[in-house]
């Protein structure tokens, strides 16, 4: 398995009611090579971690509506983007055009994931974004279907990047972890939406043995909107 090859893989991901970020574009929001600048971005990434110990992959569920759809980018909105690349020394533009948006689990996230040098990879079981039918600015929970898929090219991902650790935010996100990882260390985490904001501070404080500065972010967080 090569960057090129996994991510030529998901490319050809396609489930009804699921939009594919690196293969389709979004005619309201999108620049007009979206599939590609996010298809780019997302290989260089995944070449640069590969050139480093890579501590974590830090795992969610789904991409959102508010977020990945939009940057291609597991736990990372339009506000985070160019932090994400600058963590991996690239730089390139960004697939959506107008105003950026927020996602209230990115901006949880990023809030202390800028306080970690460690070199850490985010992703999620179901890299797309899973949709309500007739509603594609909305988010679901992957289907069994989905989540084969998904874990299929998770075990890929482990493969190829070889991390220490899993940092499983949420429940879904460390039962297919669990089923993947073998005998790698899997640590689960709270996710950061529905009040479990600060149960997910901690423990990623706790396990980055970082002090509880970052609990300060906490209020300016608070009024954003919950992403996936």
């Amino acid at each position: 398995m090569t960057p090129e090859r996994f991510v030529k893989e998901l490319r050809t991901l396609d489930f009804v009611n699921a939009f594919n970020p690196y293969s389709a574009r979004c005619a309201i929001h999108d620049i007009d090579d979206a599939p590609r600048v996010r298809s780019e971005l997302l290989l260089t990434i995944l070449e640069e971690a590969t050139k480093v110990e890579v501590d974590s992959i830090w795992l969610g569920r789904d991409l959102g509506y508010r977020g990945g759809r939009r940057t291609g980018l597991a736990l990372t909105d339009d506000v985070h983007i160019f932090a994400h690349m600058k963590r991996w020394h690239i730089s390139a533009e960004r697939p959506t055009k107008g105003e950026a948006v927020a996602e209230r689990t990115a901006a949880v996230i990023w809030s202390v994931l800028s306080r970690i040098e460690a070199p850490v990879f985010l992703w999620n079981v179901f890299p797309l974004h899973p949709h309500e039918s007739g509603d594609p600015f909305s988010n679901r929970s992957h289907n069994s279907r989905e989540r084969d898929a998904g874990e299929e090219l998770l075990s890929q991902l482990i493969f190829l990047l070889g991390p220490r650790r899993i940092v499983a935010i949420g429940n879904d996100a460390t039962q297919s972890a669990l089923r993947v990882a073998g005998k790698l260390k899997v640590s689960a985490v709270r996710h950061p939406s529905y009040g479990g904001q600060t149960r997910f501070l901690h423990q990623i404080q706790q396990l980055y043995r970082l002090d509880g500065a970052g609990q300060r972010q906490e209020s300016l967080l608070s009024g954003q909107d919950a992403g996936s």
